[in-house]
């Protein structure tokens, strides 16, 4: 059994024991966290939300809250003396998905 739910204005696809990264939630580690904003389920019969699902959610464990690794923006246009340099380091939540309910 699969779900699809919403969040952080991006689609994912989870299953029961599943590690998932998305963007950051205010939430402790060692917390659960419940998904409500589920728009498919899939595995003997399928069910499609308009957008979403009522009465189904999908629990999960928050692992570990961190950064992933540097990026480096660079701009630059050719004889004109400009250039920036930015970096930037995204915050990330690390979910294990837990139960898939309704």
């Amino acid at each position: 059994m699969y779900a699809i739910i919403e969040t952080g204005g991006k689609q994912i696809r989870v299953s029961e024991g599943s590690v998932i990264y998305v963007e950051r939630l205010d939430v402790n580690e060692g917390d659960s966290y419940t998904f409500d904003k589920v728009l498919m389920i899939g595995g003997d019969s399928l069910q499609i939300g308009n957008p979403y699902l009522p009465g189904f959610t999908v629990d999960a464990t928050v692992e570990k809250q961190g950064k992933q690794k540097k990026i480096i923006v660079f701009k630059y246009k050719p004889k004109k003396k400009y250039r920036r340099k930015q970096g930037h380091r995204q915050s990330y939540t690390k979910l294990t998905i837990a139960k898939i309910n309704g």
